[in-house]
């Protein structure tokens, strides 16, 4: 099975030896993305909810340039600082799904994520035909 790269300007450049997203097959796999602000390039900080916000904004442009929407996620694995953040985290997360098609979760605390930020979620796709 070949894999096709998918990288968009909408969303922050890897900062690293990875890519945006992966085709392979219909799955599409979107790399870990974190509160930064692709048009600007600075961290969005104000709050654990504006985070999150701009968390699932980059994931919807990578699942767009994919020609993709948040229907299409089955999977997301969210890592975030402080657990305590989890109702206000979990409230900004919803708006994206519909509840009885929302995609699997995992959501882990960790001690650091990249840039120091609060949260990061990557996200599997399926591609329907």
């Amino acid at each position: 099975m070949l894999k096709k790269i998918v990288n968009t300007d909408k969303a922050p450049s890897p900062v690293g030896p990875y890519n945006q997203s992966i085709v392979a097959g219909d799955m599409v796999f979107i790399s870990g993305q974190i509160p930064l602000d692709a048009s600007t390039g600075q961290l969005v900080s104000d709050s654990i909810e504006s985070e999150t916000r701009q968390v699932m904004n980059n994931i919807g442009a990578v699942l767009e340039a994919n020609g993709l929407d948040f229907e299409a996620v089955v999977s997301c694995s969210v890592f975030v600082k402080d657990m305590e953040d989890y109702g206000k985290i979990n409230a900004v997360y919803a708006s994206y799904f519909q509840e009885d098609t929302a995609p699997t979760r995992a959501l882990v605390e960790v001690a650091r994520l990249p840039k120091d930020v609060n949260i990061e979620i990557s996200a599997i796709a399926y591609k329907h035909r």
